[in-house]
């Protein structure tokens, strides 16, 4: 029974974290206060590892992946309501979407949310594979849009509306996020080995989302690039 307690204490602390912080932004996004394509891309790359770390908070029963999706699934079912216009919410529509159409959020902000339930039920801390291809969807994908607005480079020649700038930052910020976040988990104990001995499968695993994320597929590379990630980490894990 302490078991069960602690975990639902964990379901309860992972969903404040994870809806606080979707508040702020939406309401600095709403106020005006930040742009809301870069506060759009702050909640892509953020809640990933806040969600990844709270899993610490769970134990090792068989239900904790469960309850552990059940925030991703509430965030997302939330999405869909708000997408759909069964629930006026301005700020989340400022904060998530491009051009203020509530629709929008049916789509990119939709699957980010998909993604996160499907890989946490079927990876959880039992493999590195379901947090490395979170860390590439957030960290890769997310990163991508922003160093690409900023900075100037050519465009690929298989995909004209991505750049060379943004293609390296998916795999710069891919790597590096998945990097950190494993490197938690060896330290923790989670994962066995050597942090050096998931250098190479992460490097892989960002290569392949970096070239799936630069194809031109737009609106679903949440779910291309992240499946990619995850089939590209079973050659490995």
């Amino acid at each position: 029974m302490e078991f069960s307690l602690n975990n639902y204490i964990a379901l309860i602390l992972t969903f404040v974290l994870s809806l606080s912080f979707l508040r702020i932004m939406d309401f600095i996004a709403h106020r005006g206060w930040m742009d809301s394509k870069l506060s759009r891309k702050i909640i892509h790359i953020g809640t990933g590892p806040l969600f990844v770390l709270c899993w610490f908070l769970f134990d090792d029963a068989p239900s904790a992946r469960w309850l552990a999706a059940l925030v991703p699934f509430a965030i997302t079912a939330q999405f869909a309501l708000i997408g759909f216009g069964v629930i006026k919410d301005k700020a989340s529509v400022d904060a998530m979407s491009r051009t203020g159409d509530p629709k929008e959020i049916l789509r990119g902000p939709l699957y980010y949310g998909i993604m996160f339930v499907v890989l946490t039920v079927v990876y959880w801390k039992d493999s590195p594979i379901g947090i490395i291809a979170l860390m590439m969807m957030c960290g890769g994908d997310g990163i991508a849009d922003i160093v690409g607005r900023r900075f100037a480079s050519a465009k690929l020649a298989w995909s004209q509306e991505k750049s060379i700038a943004g293609t390296v930052s998916v795999f710069l910020g891919g790597f590096v996020m998945s990097a950190v976040m494993i490197f938690i988990y060896v330290t923790a104990g989670v994962f066995d080995g050597s942090m050096t001995n998931y250098l190479l499968p992460i490097t892989a695993i960002a290569t392949a989302g970096a070239v799936v994320e630069s194809l031109h597929y737009k609106d679903i590379d949440n779910i291309s690039m992240t499946l990619a990630s995850a089939l590209v980490g079973h050659w490995f894990f």
